[in-house]
């Protein structure tokens, strides 16, 4: 199978409560658009921003295992907080944000790709959410 050169991934977490059941989700496209993949779990009880950072790891896995040659990967979250504080732009003060801060860049340390992190309006990440939902509501 040819790997993709560059990957689109958008990714999304929720929680219902906050700390609430928590569960990501995530979608990756090639540079055609095509579907390559996509996932929703749920998590248990946690809060939004730990299931955001969930997408952003789980993502981070599939990709070195399945498309370790891709040379970019295009991260649109809807999340400010984590886009910004992924792509260096905000300070992580909170200690468990910062464990999972700190695994997903030892997992992007894995990929010789260039990785950007946007922070996208909530009705451009609708196939994201729809897998949290989904998740949540036990569909998938």
């Amino acid at each position: 199978m040819k790997q993709a050169s560059k990957l689109t991934i958008f990714g999304d977490g929720g929680s219902r409560g906050n700390p609430g059941p928590a569960a990501y989700g995530f979608a990756v496209f090639d540079e055609h658009g095509q579907l390559l993949y996509s996932e929703g779990k749920r998590l248990g009880v946690a809060t939004n921003n730990v299931a955001e950072y969930s997408s952003v790891i789980n993502a981070l896995r599939y990709v070195i295992s399945h498309h370790s040659e891709a040379s970019v990967v295009h991260f649109k979250l809807d999340s400010l907080l984590i886009a910004s504080q992924m792509a260096g732009k905000f300070k992580i003060k909170h200690p468990s944000m910062k464990e999972l801060f700190i695994t997903a860049k030892r997992l992007e340390e894995q990929l010789s790709a260039q990785i950007i992190y946007s922070q996208i309006p909530r009705e451009q990440n609708k196939v994201a959410d729809k897998l949290v939902n989904q998740a949540l509501d036990f569909i998938i």
